[in-house]
């Protein structure tokens, strides 16, 4: 049986880039998803295949949702994984691979995605991430790398970590696609740690435009922008209205120029937890709405 059904004819493309940002790992601010929307919408995005969610999705942990209407149960909503097919603003073929990320079965999963990338004639895979970080929001969001090729990573002008962590889909694929000849690359932006849990359009803005930067892939940003500027002046009242995030906030700001791979510690006594600020920052929008 196969792992995924095509849902039209594969279609002839010219050098297509896949772009795969899977949910379920980490998404700080949901800024890869935010990204992956934008790029799907402004591409006329098209459904070609869908994974068996039989195989791949547990339902007990992302059950699908029930439309009840009048006490109608008027249809089930599944969460699928899709692999959708569409152009950008220049033209340019362009896949994108979205949904939950597989509960099971992930070898078998990434074997299939390369198989069909194969078949489509993908020439470079990009996958997009976010995590949070000992940054500030006064200043850019950084962009860091990973592949399992040493070239594809040198030849890209983004931050390179050495760490051992728990792996997302996203790294498995990349490995699967560079052992199919595609060249594979992951770009995770850094959010700052106490607005990691709402939404930072600058992070998307980032993300896209790292992925135009290795790819050529075009996807315009001005609305990402303009929700940008809103959060940022929110953000900015925040922290002016309390010595303690002032604080924290200028010491980031030191560690972020110092030196461009160096964090502050985030245990530190001296700095209000991300938890903390995420809280008060919710305080302080609902009192914004009275």
């Amino acid at each position: 049986m196969s792992a995924y059904e095509l849902r039209r004819e594969l279609p002839s493309l010219d050098r297509p880039v896949l772009v795969v940002a899977l949910q379920g790992w980490i998404d700080a601010a949901g800024a890869a998803a935010a990204a992956m929307n934008a790029l799907q919408e402004q591409s006329s995005s098209e459904t070609l295949a869908v994974w068996d969610s039989d195989s791949f999705i547990d339902y007990r942990a992302r059950r699908p949702v029930m439309e009840l209407r009048d006490g109608v149960n008027t249809k089930l909503v599944w969460h699928d994984i899709e692999l959708k097919v569409g152009h950008d603003t220049a033209g340019h073929p362009v896949l994108t691979l979205s949904g939950p990320e597989p509960d099971s079965q992930w070898k078998r999963f990434a074997a299939s995605v390369a198989e069909l990338a194969t078949r489509l004639g993908v020439y470079q895979m990009v996958a997009l991430g976010a995590y949070p970080f000992g940054c500030p929001h006064t200043r850019p969001p950084r962009l860091s790398s990973s592949s399992p090729s040493a070239d594809v990573v040198a030849n890209v002008p983004y931050l390179k970590s050495s760490v051992d962590v728990p792996a997302g889909m996203s790294a498995v694929l990349e490995h699967a696609l560079t052992e199919a000849g595609v060249p594979s690359l992951g770009v995770w932006v850094q959010v700052p740690h106490y607005v990691s849990a709402m939404s930072y359009p600058e992070a998307s803005v980032a993300l896209l435009a790292g992925l135009r930067e290795v790819t050529g892939i075009t996807v315009r940003t001005d609305d990402l922008a303009a929700d940008g500027a809103l959060q940022r002046a929110r953000i900015d009242r925040l922290v002016e209205a309390n010595d303690d995030h002032a604080t924290m906030v200028r010491g980031l700001e030191v560690a972020y120029d110092a030196l461009a791979d160096q964090s502050l510690s985030l245990g530190s006594a001296d700095l209000p937890s991300g938890d903390d600020l995420a809280a008060e920052f919710e305080r302080f929008l609902r009192d914004q709405g009275e």
